[in-house]
């Protein structure tokens, strides 16, 4: 029996823990397998203070292109509800991780991708990299709070409503992204216990510690009756709007 491929691959060297989302084949797509599956590495990774920083990848053409419907018409809105719960608690996790946290994306960062990229602390954006933030066209608040202080309220709130998609210069001018090129992840220069305090405290200052309150959004907007149709009705809306060959 052919063993299967590992969802999450792990690479460490000098402080730095690499995990790269192994879907190429779905575009690295959040299945709750490989949201279970980052959790998981990201909260051993958080507690090990051999590390300074996580760096996370995506395996083939793109980064990480959103939440996985490959199976939308078999799930519900309750399952619908707890997958972008889990994918809230991944993106808490990340943001208020207590050492540097690094998103590397290439191709589509769409999606819930886009908002993992963005609770990042470094944020590179590989020249033909995209950014799309969907979610407020099915009625989902998934990042948004992240997303506005990242690169203002008023710029998030049209990047979100609009739906529109941001090349790699757009967000490196906006703020999205931090670099264009990957750079050497040195050690910090405080011990361990120092750079967690210093974490926390900038945390504290962009408004503390607001994960109940962003989990409580998400879940208002969510439980909406009527989850699974508005997001089959986006999915339509892509299809519809696909170029058609000649």
């Amino acid at each position: 029996m052919t063993p299967q491929p590992e969802i999450v691959r792990t690479e460490q060297a000098s402080g730095v823990l690499t995990l790269t989302m192994n879907r190429p084949e779905r575009g690295n797509a959040l299945s709750a397998e490989l949201v279970e599956a980052l959790l998981e590495a990201l909260r051993a990774a958080m507690a090990d203070d051999t590390l300074h920083t996580v760096v996370l990848r995506g395996a083939g053409r793109h980064f990480c292109t959103g939440l996985d419907l490959s199976d939308l018409d078999q799930t519900s809105d309750g399952e619908l509800l707890w997958r972008l719960v889990r994918i809230e608690m991944l993106l808490s996790l990340v943001w208020h991780a207590p050492k540097r946290t690094v998103a590397v994306a290439q191709g589509r960062a769409w999606g819930a991708g886009a908002d993992l990229l963005v609770a990042c602390e470094q944020r590179v954006v590989l020249p033909g990299a995209t950014l799309r933030f969907p979610g407020a066209q099915f009625g989902i608040v998934l990042g948004t709070r992240r997303l506005a202080l990242r690169m203002g309220s008023a710029a998030a709130r049209a990047v979100v409503t609009e739906g529109g998609e941001l090349s790699a210069p757009q967000a490196l001018a906006c703020g999205l992204a931090t670099h264009e090129q990957e750079p050497a992840w040195s050690a910090p220069r405080v011990d361990s216990g120092t750079a967690a305090a210093l974490y926390a405290a900038t945390r504290a200052a962009d408004g503390g510690d607001q994960r109940d309150a962003d989990l409580a959004a998400l879940v208002r907007s969510a439980a909406q009756p009527g989850l699974q149709a508005r997001v089959r009705r986006y999915v339509a809306s892509l299809k519809a709007s696909e170029p058609r060959p000649a």
